[in-house]
């Protein structure tokens, strides 16, 4: 095979975009509004709550490791 023609499939390759991509292109574009909207949808109690919860989970120390 020529070696222009394994180039010119080698760079077809990396620079397609595939479907994966403008899913996941899709899912940034949707995360990055949902999330800011359910912040300002939640009760100042409640994010204290989700906080807290993260917080011990994020601390959590499994003694039987140590």
């Amino acid at each position: 095979m020529d070696l222009n023609v394994s180039a010119f499939r080698i760079v077809k390759t990396l620079t397609t975009e595939t479907k994966d991509d403008k899913r996941s292109s899709a899912a940034r574009a949707g995360g990055s509004v949902g999330g800011p909207a359910r912040a300002r949808k939640l009760t100042p109690e409640r994010r204290k709550e989700i906080a807290i919860k993260a917080n011990k989970a994020r601390w959590k120390t499994d003694l039987e490791t140590l």
